[in-house]
């Protein structure tokens, strides 16, 4: 018996102007979870769309359960046993989740006896099976559109565990899940280890890896660093092999100095009586002001509020003094207020524009000839302006956006909005699934941009991240602000003390 299922030696992969993999290479065992670690595009998710077929490796082999193999397709993979939850979700919202979870390999019965149509009630049966075998308790003919992110990430897990796979690659699954949630995932993992299905497992969330992973492989620049057994690895010592330096300080020091009053909210309340209802508070000039609670605080709905996405039934807004009639996301923008949005995939970013054309399509009136011809070469030294302010990793302005990596696209969003000179800038989740060393850089931007007197919200699901970057903390919990907490007194007991100050019938 072979002592891996499956070995991937010397892979190389370019792309136009960047290689991606350099002699990458995986070893994975039978029953075991094996962590893949790297910074964003050190090339994890490329390494793992080789295996998936998704990519055509340019050199390298594949030796799968002691043969070597050439997988040509997603569909040979998953015939072959190899199934994969990509970070970015590619759900149907207009399909149910039977549909979704069986989508290109639906049971089929004869009409009358020679017509091939889909078995609805055999897939909705196994649906409901799969569901139930995966501990997830929705209905296989709910339509998909009707879940939230977390949800449908969920279904995704299970429709890779319906191939009755022997590998499983897991890219970044517990991004967009809750606490219990991903309690339900490690014991699925738990369930297919035991089973012994071998699990690849991508995450920068290291008590994750250090408490689910058995291995751990890191990569950096698309190399192959080394591979560890985690029993005794440190959260110090991945680091240092992630980014190939010690990362002494997670968060850059202080210098901004929070001003006057300059942005004011008064019982605030959605028209949606089951969302946010009276919030009021205040953000001075140069602060940032952390917003904490936990899923379902309706922080997001707040500010989606505040930016005029969602509607609101009473409240006012005012900066200066003046109070702001917003009422749609271009009043916002008009009155200097941006923001970055949770999901960078579905409302961030145009994934087949250039990052040219992503981080200037919210300024591009500022950039008119005579009101309507776009002026392409100011428009080049804007954007050159931010890949160099930002550091942005990008073979060119003309790069698809959709080729970086998540913290890379991050920076042309934040990018995006800065070519506004916006004074209140709202960060919704401004480093999810993005790795320590871009998460450092995202974080020196926000301070920078604090101590030239912006005024930044930002939201975080991250206890440390709040209190390492926020003069103030509000706290949300049920629609409700509970309380505020000085960013020098803040804790994480007295943070989730407030997250959690339900009201009392």
């Amino acid at each position: 018996m072979n002592e891996y299922r499956l070995e991937m030696r010397g892979v190389c992969k370019s792309f136009p102007g960047v290689k991606a993999l350099d002699h990458a290479q995986l070893k994975l065992r039978p029953g075991k979870v094996h962590a893949l670690m790297g910074e964003n595009g050190a090339g994890k998710s490329t390494l793992m769309k080789c295996m998936f077929g998704i990519y055509k490796m340019d050199e390298g082999e594949i030796i799968y359960e002691g043969q070597k193999v050439n997988i040509k397709d997603p569909l040979e993979a998953l015939k072959m046993g190899i199934a994969m939850v990509h970070q970015e979700l590619q759900p149907i919202p207009a399909r149910t989740i039977g549909e979704n979870i069986f989508l290109g390999r639906y049971p089929m019965k004869k009409l009358l006896g020679f017509i091939p149509v889909v078995d609805h009630d055999k897939m909705y049966a196994d649906t409901a099976e799969l569901l139930k075998k995966v501990r997830m308790n929705f209905d296989p003919k709910q339509m998909l559109g009707e879940l939230s992110v977390s949800q449908m990430q969920s279904v995704e897990i299970a429709k890779a565990v319906s191939a009755n796979c022997k590998v499983l690659i897991l890219d970044e699954p517990t991004s967009s899940l809750t606490a219990n949630e991903v309690e339900a995932l490690f014991r699925i993992m738990e369930d297919l280890k035991a089973e012994g299905v071998s699990i690849v497992y991508i995450s920068h969330k290291m008590d994750e890896i250090l408490r689910i992973s058995d291995e751990v492989t890191i990569m950096r620049d698309g190399q192959y660093i080394g591979t560890w057994d985690c029993q005794g690895l440190t959260t110090d010592f991945i680091i240092s092999k992630m980014v190939g330096r010690e990362l002494t300080n997670l968060y850059p020091p202080r210098s901004n100095v929070p001003g006057e009053v300059v942005f004011e909210v008064e019982d605030f309340t959605s028209i949606n009586p089951k969302s946010f209802r009276h919030v009021s508070f205040q953000l001075k000039k140069g602060e940032i002001l952390g917003v904490g609670g936990l899923v379902g605080a309706q922080r997001t709905e707040l500010m989606e509020g505040l930016f005029g996405i969602r509607s609101h039934t009473s409240g006012t807004i005012r900066y200066m003094g003046k109070e702001l009639p917003i009422h749609r996301p271009k009043d916002a923008i008009d009155h200097g207020i941006a923001m970055l949005t949770e999901d960078r995939r579905a409302t961030g970013i145009m994934g087949v524009l250039s990052v040219a054309d992503n981080i200037s399509v919210a300024s591009l009136n500022q950039y008119l000839d005579y009101g309507i011809v776009i002026n392409d070469k100011k428009v080049e030294a804007l954007v050159q302006e931010n890949v160099q302010k930002m550091n942005i990793k990008t073979p060119s302005s003309k790069t698809q956006i959709q080729s970086l990596s998540g913290g890379n696209q991050q920076k042309v969003l934040i990018g995006r909005w800065l070519a506004n000179s916006p004074d209140v800038l709202i960060l919704d989740e401004p480093t999810r699934g993005i790795d320590v060393g871009a998460k450092y850089e995202i974080y020196c931007i926000i301070e920078e941009l604090a101590r030239a007197g912006k005024s930044i919200i930002m939201i975080s699901s991250e206890m440390a991240e709040l209190i390492g970057m926020s003069d103030r903390i509000m706290v949300m919990c049920d629609g409700r602000v509970t309380g505020f907490i000085d960013g020098q007194d803040a804790t994480q007991e007295n943070i989730m003390a407030l997250a959690t100050q339900f009201e009392t019938v």
